[in-house]
């Protein structure tokens, strides 16, 4: 049977494809455009024959999960993010979020728990006074924002692998999913492989000192192989679970994986 076409009468697909690019984030467009993929690659590369605004966004949808596969398949669990000596910390370390400071949370740190959920053998849920008497470790990595700026910083808790080992994580699971304090519902899924990378920590301290509200007090997920948008903060709960339930970024067309 001949393939149907229902191209719309006047509609230049290249435009289309322009038009689409051009509701990219700012950071996913330029690797969109630095790629260089014409019109026909990506038809082929996804299956899309894109005629419309509706085929033109399922063809860079596919796009972004193949960008996401690609980055998940050489992502080096081994290999470390550069390290920084204290004389390179950016100071002021900047604040960044998508509100001013004065609408980040403000947590009480005496009422606060973190909630444990999904595929672990332990959900009990942890006091900060649990939390700080786990075994620490201090870090001086670079915060690379998606926006292209970047700010070194020290970081000191305890190695996310290690958390997910004493609660009896199935580190078969495919993510880690964090939701957050933060207006909106801020949310953000973590692949397993970063989540169990000796750098991904559960961040108590700044600058060791507690860490203070500007950098999500009473506790941050730091990643250093991840753009900052996969650093949460103000963490209320992670669930350990084999489903992909979106973030807050990635559910506006933010890739998943985001390797920095």
């Amino acid at each position: 049977m001949a393939k149907r076409s229902f191209l719309i009468p006047g509609v230049d697909k290249r435009l289309l494809i322009k038009d689409s690019i051009k509701a990219m984030p700012d950071f996913t467009r330029r690797r969109f455009i630095a790629g260089g993929a014409s019109l026909g690659a990506l038809t082929l590369l996804t299956g899309c024959d894109v005629v419309d605004s509706s085929s033109a966004e399922t063809m860079l949808a596919k796009v972004s999960k193949f960008n996401d596969a690609v980055q998940a398949f050489i992502f080096n669990p081994d290999a470390l993010a550069p390290t920084f000596p204290e004389s390179a910390i950016t100071k002021p370390f900047p604040f960044n979020a998508y509100y001013d400071l004065d609408d980040a949370p403000d947590i009480d740190g005496a009422d606060w728990k973190l909630e444990v959920r999904g595929l672990v053998d332990n959900k009990k849920s942890w006091t900060l006074e649990e939390l700080y008497k786990l075994p620490q470790v201090n870090q001086i990595t670079r915060h690379i924002c998606v926006e292209g700026w970047s700010a070194i910083g020290s970081w000191t808790g305890t190695p996310l692998r290690d958390f997910l080992k004493l609660i009896g994580a199935d580190t078969r699971a495919k993510y880690v999913w964090f939701q957050c304090a933060d207006k909106d519902g801020y949310n953000s899924p973590l692949d397993m492989r970063s989540a169990l990378h000796p750098q991904t920590q559960m961040t108590f301290k700044y600058a060791n000192e507690i860490l203070p509200r500007a950098y999500g007090f009473p506790m941050k997920i730091r990643v250093p192989t991840k753009l900052g948008f996969k650093n949460p903060k103000y963490v209320v709960s992670m669930e350990v679970t084999n489903e992909y339930k979106g973030g807050y970024w990635e559910d506006q067309g933010y890739n998943s994986f985001s390797g920095s």
